[in-house]
């Protein structure tokens, strides 16, 4: 699947433009960004395709050296999951689990 990337969101359209992946992350300030929304489409649904929006995310927001916001339910629990990337988050935003 490939995904569209634009400043704050990532994205995938099927052959007839329809959505049927996002992630979206608005701009907090300069440096801070808030994960708030992942959609997948009913019919990509147990392919690890949300999984596979946060990491890209993650990545993007890494490499931008930014700071990140979770609010997304989904996106809570991929990082609780994906302790290497807990260098983007906010400090007090995601418990860990040792």
């Amino acid at each position: 699947m490939d995904f569209i990337k634009e400043d704050n969101r990532i994205y995938s359209l099927d052959e007839n433009g329809k959505l049927i992946a996002e992630i979206t992350f608005p701009n907090l300030s300069d440096t801070r960004v808030n994960i708030d929304h992942t959609f997948v489409d009913d019919s990509l649904r147990g392919r690890g395709v949300a999984a596979k929006l946060v990491l890209a995310a993650a990545e993007t927001i890494r490499a931008r050296k930014k700071k990140a916001v979770v609010t997304c339910p989904y996106a809570v629990k991929w990082f609780q999951k994906n302790q290497n990337f807990s260098d983007i988050l906010e400090k007090t935003d995601i418990p860990t689990h040792n």
